[in-house]
Order: C-alpha cells, then structure tokens, then sequence
C-alpha cells in the first residue's frame, strides 16, 4: 500500500542504513569527485531550521506578498488575463486519472486521456478555422517559434517577418529559434498600433518563409488580416497568426482569412493565472503542413470490433522517428492545461463563449470611453478587443503609478516602456468579463487621482 504522509522524516539511523547500502562511510565521501579547491566551506548564509508550524507560517507569510487577483482588482492583461474560471474545471482536473496521466503511450489504458486531447483539438480546429490542430504545445510564446521553424522548413527559406506589434517575449524567443536555425529575422514597424502594411510590402521577399502578426496584437488592436494575407501568399510565403481564443468568440476564424497556421495560448479558456504559468499553447495548421506539425496529434479509429478508440499519431518529433527527420524536439504537451480548456469551451458552449467574448469587449470599451473622459490620451485610433493603451500625462511615471495603484487595492496595467522606448509613459489596461461597472469607475477615478 502506498505511504500517505506529506512529509517522511529521515532519522540519523536511516542515513546510516543508506550510506551503507551504497557502500559509502559518510556524506562528505558522495563528494569526493569534486576537487577540493572548488569545495564551498563553511555555513550558507541561511537561516536555522523551523518546526513544521513555524515553516507553515513563514510560507504562508511569504505566499502572502503576492499581489494575486483575489485580494486586488486586476486591470494587467499582457499575456495572463484575469477571466472566470468556472469551479467545475478544478473538480475535473483534480479527478486522479487526469491529474497523475503522464504520456499516453499505451493507447490500450489511455483512453479517456487520448479522448480528453481528441476533443481539444477539435474544439482548437473549429476556434481558428484551420483543418488539423496538435496535442497542445508549452504555450503561445514557444507555439509561435515552432510555427517559424515550420514555415522556413516548408518553403525552404531563410526570412521570417514579424510584426513588431507581436508579444515581446515571442519576439525573443522567435529570435533564439533563428539563431539556432541560422535563419534571418526582419521586424515591421506599427501604423495607429497596428502592423504598418507599406513597411510590410516593402519588406516582403521571394526568400521570405513567413509573415508572423498577432491579432488582436500585443496593443490590444486587431489586425487587418484580409489585408496582410495577399502580400505574403503574393510571394509564396506562409501567413502566421498568433490569436486570443477569447477574441475568437466573436472574431472571424484566421482559417477563413487565409492564415496557413494559427498559434495562441489558451490561458483565456479556463487557465488559472498562476503568477505566470504554467499555460498551454495551441498549435493548428491547414492540411497541407499537417506532417509537418511539431508535438504530437491523438487520431481518431476503430478497433477490430467497429468500436471507436483513440491513439497518438504524427508524432514527428525526434523521441518517434530518425533524428534527421524531426520537425522539431518539443517533446511533450500540456495535457491537464489541455483539459481545462476543453472543459471550459463544453461548459460555456457556443453562445457562453460569445457572450463572455462580448463582456471583454464592452467593458474594455467602457474603460477606455471612461479614461478618455477624465482628460487621459488614447494613442490609437484602432478597433480593439479587451486591451487598450492609455498614455499618462507627460512626465508620470508608469511604475510610480502603478505602486499608487496598488495600494489602493488595484494591479494596474503593463508598462509598455519597458519593451517599447518610444511609448514610456503609455500603459497597457485589460478589462476582462470579471470586472464591473463599479471596478471600473474606481479604477478610472483613482488612475486620475494618482497620475499627477
């Protein structure tokens, strides 16, 4: 029977049974490989041991400084959005047979798994309009790198063209992909923060793999896809999208605007926050670049007696086949994360999806009318989903006021100074469904107050 304690303490006599075992007369002899001149001496800096109460408590204390959306009203989006979680998403997910399901190899005892991703990537497909969807991926950022390494695999070209309205950090990590596939990145300016499209012709090429733009993109905004879509497939290059799952309640697909793959993370689709992570990426392509998907696919069949079952296939990654032959070494996916978002889209169905899309919508646009309002500058003039850029009066300081904020009670928006020198001074606000029209006044009324 398996040991049920959290904790299992290990007496000096227990250390003594181990050494023993192994064959060594002491702890310092498992070290004696390492040179002695490079050996630490002494004490580390570090405090005395506690009692299991005392170290309950100082955890506690410390889990305590986290500024989390259960003791302040978020307006920070950025990437991680503070949306409804419905509680029957942690009740399923806590259920053993899904929270300890690890790699479904034996399609024979992973039914319910392989069933729980099946449904996922179908829910992915008829979401972004794209015929085939994978597993899952880590999350959006590596979603959109893998995307970059399929296009230069399948057109056999070196540049690949980002929008410099993409996610920072997926432009930084689309750069470590480049450098380790000696591929060129060439970035494109915002018009009205929106891709600049004349800078964007001007820059595409016959040696041009793909486009890559994010909508709605990091600024809220959303793209001009219908426009954007004939100057890459112009020179035969491959249109990459990065979309909000969210927005795509009310959005139509990028399959249907001719996005050849559509990446995004499916944080919005009943992802907890978690401080950061971890999320899920998605990952679906049209049907010609389907043997060229990384990650795995669970295909649907049926056995030997017409009974439908499930099993992984297309699994193109180095573990499956010939090394040389692998489209990429992402070597697992985000089956539980996965879930959740199956979970979700089946308990909020079509209409719930539309509706909580259409309260992202609404109330982002309320806030923004409300700022516009009290005196606040509103930089860009175009449509937007639950993200907008506010520009602080000249001289306030985005972090000052946003430490202001906080102890008022709100975690107020991204400091677009940080990855963008030329917007300092502009915050970027997400309103999601949870906020109301109350939240919304309070916040309006003490970001006035306090950016002087």
């Amino acid at each position: 029977m398996p040991n049920l304690h959290r904790y299992i303490p290990m007496t000096e006599q227990d250390q003594a049974d181990m050494l023993e075992t192994i064959g060594v007369s002491s702890v310092e002899a498992l070290f004696r490989d390492v040179p002695e001149a490079i050996r630490y001496r002494g004490t580390l800096p570090m405090s005395g041991a506690l009692d299991e109460f005392s170290l309950l408590e100082h955890m506690k204390a410390l889990a305590g400084r986290n500024a989390d959306t259960d003791r302040f009203k978020s307006f920070l989006g950025a990437g991680i959005y503070d949306h409804h979680l419905p509680v029957v998403i942690n009740h399923m997910i806590s259920r053993s047979e899904f929270y300890t399901a690890y790699t479904p190899y034996q399609p024979e005892i992973s039914q319910g798994e392989l069933q729980a991703i099946f449904e996922f990537q179908s829910y992915i497909c008829e979401l972004t309009g794209m015929k085939v969807a994978n597993a899952s991926m880590y999350d959006g950022v590596t979603a959109l790198s893998e995307a970059g390494a399929l296009a230069a695999g399948a057109t056999r070209r070196k540049q690949l063209i980002v929008s410099r309205a993409v996610h920072p950090e997926a432009r930084e990590a689309l750069r470590t992909m480049a450098r380790g596939l000696n591929l060129d990145i060439a970035e494109i300016g915002c018009a009205d923060g929106v891709t600049d499209l004349a800078a964007l012709r001007e820059a595409v090429t016959d040696d041009t793999a793909a486009v890559l733009v994010q909508s709605p993109n990091f600024y809220g905004a959303i793209e001009d896809l219908a426009a954007i879509e004939p100057i890459v497939h112009g020179v035969k290059g491959l249109l990459v999208v990065s979309a909000n799952p969210m927005a795509l309640g009310l959005l139509e697909t990028p399959g249907k605007l001719g996005a050849d793959i559509c990446v995004g993370d499916a944080q919005p689709l009943g992802i907890s926050q978690s401080l950061g992570g971890p999320t899920c990426g998605f990952f679906a392509v049209a049907e010609p670049l389907m043997r060229r998907m990384p990650g795995r696919i669970v295909g649907q069949t049926t056995d030997i007696d017409g009974k439908r079952g499930f099993v992984l296939t297309l699994q193109a990654r180095e573990q499956h086949i010939r090394r040389e032959k692998a489209t990429s070494n992402i070597c697992s996916n985000q089956a539980l994360l996965a879930l959740c978002a199956s979970i979700y889209l089946s308990t909020m169905g079509k209409q719930g999806l539309q509706d909580a899309a259409r309260l992202n919508l609404q109330k982002a646009h309320y806030a923004a009318r409300e700022l516009a309002r009290r005196g606040f500058a509103l930089p860009f003039g175009t449509p937007f989903f639950n993200e907008f850029v506010v520009k602080l009066p000249y001289g306030v300081s985005v972090r000052e006021t946003n430490l202001k904020l906080l102890s008022s009670g709100f975690l107020g928006g991204y400091d677009l100074g940080i990855a963008y020198p030329e917007l300092a001074g502009h915050m970027l606000i997400a309103v999601t469904e949870k906020r109301t029209r109350q939240e919304i006044d309070s916040f309006a009324a003490k970001l006035e107050e306090v950016a002087v």
